[in-house]
């Protein structure tokens, strides 16, 4: 039999990051899932800025997870300023086009 031909479509976001509330230290998951064909490529944003992950950076603290997700082994939160807290989007994109997530906060709880 033939096979209906699949169409390529641009992403969509089927599940959105929601704002967090972390203690200094803890892990935390930025949700963000995305469907599209050919499989959208996503990226992450923090307040405007592209956040770098461990794809980038071996060292980083933040991982990419395989659905798109935003894993922190661990909240930084330093003397200095509170680096991983901000407003986070998730941005998936193919060759059709891309889609941007609802914005997500994570704010550091005070100890």
């Amino acid at each position: 039999g033939s096979h209906p031909q699949l169409e390529d479509t641009a992403p969509r976001i089927v599940e959105h990051p929601t704002d967090l509330l972390v203690s200094k230290g803890e892990p935390a998951t930025l949700s963000c899932k995305a469907e599209g064909r050919p499989s959208p490529a996503v990226e992450w944003y923090k307040d405007g800025e592209r956040v770098e992950t461990d794809r980038e950076d071996p060292r980083s603290h933040r991982t990419l997870l395989p659905g798109g997700s935003l894993f922190f082994l661990r909240i930084l939160h330093g003397r200095r300023g509170k680096p991983d807290e901000g407003v986070y989007v998730c941005v998936a994109r193919n060759y059709l086009g891309e889609a941007t997530s609802r914005n997500a906060s994570l704010e550091v709880a005070c100890e």
